[in-house]
C-alpha cells in the first residue's frame, strides 16, 4: 500500500502526467483493502473528465501481428494529431501472477513516443482474456486526454464478448488463410466483429491474403451484424510493411460517425455501463464472501467434502452464502 492524495493525483493526471496516470492505474489496480476508499475517490474525481475517446477492442490468434500492427496503427494516428493508449492485456503467470508477454517490449517505437501510453496488464486469471480494472483504466487515460484507446485482449475465445463490452468497435484480426481453415474460425468471434482484418498481406502471402479477404467478406454476409447501422468491413494490410492502415483508420472513423449520428454510441455505452455495475456488484460480493471469517471456516469442510463426493457443489455454494448472510444479520 502506498499513501496517495486522490485530489493531487487527479490533477497531475488530468495536467498530464505520466507517471501520475501510472500511478492511478496502480492504485485503482490494487487488491489492498486500504487502497480501496482513495481509489474510488480518484475514480470520482476523474469520470466526469473522461468519455471522450474512440474505444477499440482488438483481438485475435497468437501470431496474427497484434502488436505489430497496434504500433502501426498508432504510428499512423499520432502523425495525425491523435494522443493513444494502448491497454495490452497479457496472459498471467500461474505462479506469480505477473504479466508473461510484455507488450511494451513488442511495440518499442510506439513506448517512446509522448504521444502514446502503453499498459500492459496481467488478466488475473479474469474471463475474456481482459483485466477485472481495465474499464477503469479506460476512463483514467481519458481523463488524461488520451482520445484512442485501443484494448489489446489475449487471443480468440468464447469469452472474448467481455472486450465488445467495454469498447465502441471491435476489430478481429486474422491470418492469411482460406477454405478449410476458414471453418476453423469461431463464429462467435466473428459475429462481435465490426471490422475484420488480413494481416501479414506482404511478399509471398499477399496474393493468399486478398483471396483470404474475399472468402471472409462472402462469409460475414451470412452473419447477422452486430449493428443495423453498419455492414462489417473486411480489409487486408501489412502491419510490418505498413501498408493499407490508412485505409483501416478511414474505415473506423466511418464507423465511429455513423455510431454518432444515429445515436447508437450513447446507446450502447449507457448499456455497457450497466452491464459494469452488475459485473462490479458481483465481483465485490464474491471479496466479501471470500474475506469473511465465518465462511472461512467453513470453506474447508464444504471444500473437503465437495471433493470427496459427498455434497454437490451446490449444495455447498448454498450454506456458504447463508453462512454469510447469518454473519451479516448477527450484531
Amino acid at each position: 500500500m502506498t499513501d496517495y492524495n486522490a485530489d493531487q493525483l487527479a490533477s497531475a493526471v488530468v495536467a498530464g502526467d505520466r507517471r501520475a496516470l501510472g500511478q492511478a492505474i496502480t492504485l485503482v489496480e490494487s487488491a489492498h483493502p486500504d487502497d480501496r476508499e482513495p481509489g474510488n475517490c480518484l475514480l470520482d474525481l476523474l469520470t466526469p473528465k473522461a468519455g471522450k475517446s474512440l474505444r477499440i477492442g482488438l483481438s485475435g490468434v497468437p501470431g496474427v501481428g497484434k502488436s505489430t500492427f497496434i504500433e502501426s496503427l498508432g504510428e499512423h494516428l499520432i502523425g495525425r494529431g491523435h494522443r493513444v493508449a494502448v491497454l495490452a492485456v497479457d496472459p498471467s503467470s500461474s505462479i506469480s501472477g505477473g504479466s508473461i508477454l510484455g507488450d511494451k517490449t513488442r511495440m518499442e517505437m510506439l513506448s517512446r513516443r509522448e504521444e502514446a501510453f502503453i499498459r500492459p496488464s496481467p488478466t488475473g486469471g479474469t474471463l475474456g482474456g481482459v483485466a477485472r480494472h481495465t474499464r477503469e483504466t479506460i476512463l483514467l487515460v481519458e481523463a488524461a486526454g488520451f482520445d484512442v484507446v485501443i484494448v489489446e485482449t489475449v487471443g480468440v475465445g468464447q469469452s472474448e464478448t467481455a472486450v465488445a463490452d467495454m469498447t465502441d468497435m471491435f476489430v478481429l484480426l486474422l491470418l492469411p488463410a482460406g477454405g478449410d481453415e476458414l471453418q476453423g474460425i469461431k463464429r462467435g468471434i466473428v459475429e462481435l466483429a465490426d471490422l475484420v482484418v488480413v494481416n501479414k498481406a506482404d511478399g509471398a502471402l499477399e496474393a493468399v491474403a486478398t483471396r483470404a479477404a474475399a472468402d471472409y467478406r462472402n462469409a460475414v454476409h451470412y452473419l447477422r451484424p452486430r449493428s443495423p447501422n453498419w455492414q462489417v468491413a473486411v480489409e487486408t494490410c501489412s502491419a510490418l510493411e505498413q501498408r493499407g492502415i490508412d485505409k483501416l483508420w478511414e474505415i473506423i472513423e466511418r464507423f465511429n460517425r455513423a455510431m454518432l449520428d444515429s445515436g447508437e454510441l450513447q446507446s450502447h455505452r449507457t448499456e455497457q455501463a450497466r452491464k459494469w455495475l452488475w459485473s462490479e456488484a458481483a465481483e465485490n460480493l464474491f471479496s466479501v464472501l471470500r474475506e469473511d471469517l465465518r465462511v472461512q471456516r467453513r470453506m474447508s469442510e464444504l471444500e473437503n467434502a465437495v471433493a470427496s463426493g459427498q455434497m454437490s457443489a451446490r449444495v455447498a455454494a448454498d450454506q456458504l452464502i447463508a453462512t454469510l448472510w447469518k454473519g451479516m444479520r448477527e450484531p
